[in-house]
């Protein structure tokens, strides 16, 4: 059951507010994806909203490898990657990438080897747990699978994987299927803003009335706090019971078709 306060379906949503949107902010895992696959309906969604003249840029867990695919392969602006580690945006015209990071190279490689140390501590201590097999990707993070290619840790054994990386001094962030974790201050929303004023020409807090954030889990709750229209798909609310900051709208639908959803009501009563 819906709660009465959060999660209002899209309907509800002022007309004037979708008229302003020229920014949409997704995840990718579970908002974009169904069942682990990037449908043809989310990707033709994308290319509807760049036809449209609305930017999109994913915002996303997943590996400095796959964010330099993304950038240059989908219709998007760029990708915040790594929860907020880096963005890359491909130049087009110039065929040249972007590439901008929250760590220097030093940096980078010194935590690399503290989240080594870590990595074996937890694949001891929650035997279950697996590293994910994109983490030869990653510039940044460490990424431990809960259920994408292994079976489905439990509540307990993710707190614990979560407990080992913060007693390390990391940050760690549960996505629908990963724990990340990571030595830094940065953060998806960090990063986003820095996106935002960088490559869309965009001031974050001031012109936050043209952008939409969109998303399906926990790590998003900094992403639906910060932006005025958070729109959650309608797996997110698995987790209505654990979320401090909700998102205000929810799609009828779940994953990429949910993203689908809101484009099409976006682009419909927006226009």
């Amino acid at each position: 059951m819906l709660s009465k306060r959060n999660f209002q379906p899209l309907t509800t949503i002022n007309p004037n507010a979708l008229k302003q949107i020229r920014i949409v902010l997704a995840d990718i895992d579970d908002t974009l994806t169904t069942d682990g696959r990037l449908t043809a309906e989310a990707y033709s969604a994308m290319e509807h909203l760049e036809d449209a003249g609305i930017a999109v840029a994913p915002v996303t867990g997943r590996s400095a490898g796959w964010c330099d695919h993304i950038a240059r392969l989908w219709p998007v602006a760029g990708v915040v990657g790594e929860n907020g580690a880096l963005y890359y945006s491909y130049d087009r015209n110039a065929n040249s990438m972007r590439r901008v990071y929250a760590q220097d190279y030093e940096t980078r490689n010194a935590n690399k080897r503290r989240l080594e140390a870590v990595a074996e501590k937890i694949l001891v201590s929650v035997p279950r747990a697996s590293i994910s097999a994109d983490q030869f990707t990653r510039v940044f993070d460490l990424a431990i699978d809960i259920c994408e290619d292994v079976p489905a840790l439990s509540r307990t054994e993710i707190a614990k994987v979560v407990d080992i990386f913060e007693k390390a001094g990391a940050i760690a962030k549960v996505s629908s299927i990963h724990v990340n974790g990571w030595f830094g201050t940065h953060d998806k929303l960090t990063m986003t803003k820095r996106f935002l004023r960088e490559i869309l020409s965009t001031e974050p807090g001031k012109e936050n009335d043209t952008v939409a954030f969109i998303g399906d889990s926990p790590n998003d709750q900094p992403m639906w706090a910060y932006f005025n229209l958070s729109i959650g798909v309608a797996n997110a609310i698995q987790y209505q019971n654990y979320l401090k900051s909700p998102p205000a709208y929810v799609t009828i639908h779940k994953g990429g078709r949910g993203f689908a959803e809101f484009t099409a009501f976006l682009l419909r009563e927006g226009a």
